[in-house]
């Protein structure tokens, strides 16, 4: 039988793959920096660990220069059994139930953990979301950061 292949969805990004408000800076009222639902499929039976990093990839350096993407959100040590992530997760793991204790949140590009919310221009920027199948967790202590996790 061929392996499933590790793919990534979320039920409120629709097929225009535009990101809705409430997830991201600007929010919708008092609703911001939502970390939205995602579901996977098609984890590796070998895998250990997932890890999970969103980036915009369309942002330019300060200094005008070439595109050099903003990490949103650094996720690791995901049980590899676990299908997703709930809406709002973002700040809450270590009360989410037992099946979440593991998961460690590292540092976006604003140094602060957990998800924080695109504030693109009127034109979009793209948001890349990627998912790691890992053969081990992630043991950097209190400092996850994304070049980190993939090195």
């Amino acid at each position: 039988m061929a392996q499933e292949t590790l793919k990534l969805v979320s039920p409120s990004i629709g097929n225009e793959g535009r990101l809705p408000r409430k997830y991201t800076g600007d929010g919708q009222g008092a609703v911001k920096d939502v970390s939205p639902p995602l579901e996977w499929y098609g984890v590796p039976e070998a895998a250990q660990s997932l890890a999970l990093v969103v980036e915009d990839i369309d942002m330019p350096s300060e200094s005008d220069g070439p595109i050099v993407p903003w990490t949103h959100w650094v996720v690791v040590n995901i049980p590899p059994g676990l299908r997703g992530l709930p809406e709002g997760f973002s700040g809450k793991e270590s009360s989410m139930g037992k099946e979440y204790a593991s998961i460690k949140e590292g540092n976006n590009d604003w140094k602060v953990p957990g998800w924080r919310g695109p504030l693109p221009p009127t034109s979009g920027h793209r948001i890349r979301f990627k998912l790691y199948a890992l053969d081990q967790d992630i043991r950097l202590g209190n400092k996850v950061e994304q070049h980190l996790v993939l090195k």
